[in-house]
């Protein structure tokens, strides 16, 4: 862990030598969840197949599989490393550094 500017702790983008940026996915929190609904699909008209919330932030986006993939946008955005199913009842997380289901 660095801190930034406002001596919040932060996790370095990179890895040694290049490596991929690191992922502590089984000890990311759950955050508070937003609305049940992509903001950018709406705002752009578009629809979704399903729901992600990122559990770093609980922000709530479309999937992969929608025509707009707003939450691996956020992803690369923010490099927030762990969203999961919106679906009550899922237990379903995908880790975007690992590129796989955790």
């Amino acid at each position: 862990m660095t801190l930034n500017i406002h001596g919040m702790h932060v996790t370095a983008r990179g890895g040694l030598n290049g490596q991929a940026p690191r992922c502590d996915h089984d000890l990311v929190p759950v955050a508070e969840r937003g609305a049940p609904e992509c903001q950018k699909c709406l705002a752009s008209g578009l629809t979704w197949s399903r729901l992600l919330v990122c559990l770093t932030c609980g922000w709530v986006a479309c999937s992969d599989d929608s025509p707009g993939g707003h939450a691996r946008e956020h992803y690369r955005e923010t490099d927030h490393p762990v969203a999961a199913a919106l679906e009550p009842g899922t237990t379903w997380r995908w880790c975007y550094v690992h590129g796989q289901a955790v």
